[in-house]
């Protein structure tokens, strides 16, 4: 995963986007350290809200979209932060987020955190996906946070 991380770094530059400077701060960190994903919110997120959040939704089949962005504090943060957020997310660097990467949602915030179920990540995928093109933009991704 650490390469992943540093082809990601070098796709942004290479792109014209910048280095990992352009990005917020507790971005960049946690962009380049993918092994310990609980750093991906260091900073932004309370370290126990985000373990309340990700113990609420512990068992399979209990993940609440909306209950767990309120509980790990996202809803409440900044547009930016949300977009950064986002782009922890879209770990392929893509714009949008997929199913694939919903699946791992959890993961983002705890590298211990179970995968999402499919039932879980296709009514994630559908609640999230307002355009219905199969995948979230940052900006379909803002409006399911502050949901």
């Amino acid at each position: 995963m650490e390469t992943h991380c540093k082809l990601r770094i070098y796709k942004r530059e290479a792109k014209g986007l910048g280095g990992i400077h352009s990005s917020p701060p507790w971005f960049s960190l946690a962009s380049t350290q993918r092994k310990d994903k609980k750093m991906a919110f260091s900073g932004v997120l309370n370290d126990a809200d985000v373990k309340a959040a990700l113990d609420g939704c512990s068992a399979a089949d209990s993940f609440d979209y909306k209950k767990f962005f309120q509980t790990c504090g996202l809803a409440s943060k900044s547009a930016d932060d949300v977009k950064g957020a986002f782009k922890i997310i879209d770990q392929d660097n893509s714009g949008f987020i997929e199913e694939d990467e919903l699946k791992l949602f959890l993961q983002n915030f705890s590298a211990g955190a179970r995968a999402l179920t499919d039932k879980e990540t296709k009514a994630f995928l559908a609640a999230g996906d307002s355009d219905g093109d199969g995948k979230i933009g940052v900006d379909e991704f803002a409006a399911l946070v502050k949901a």
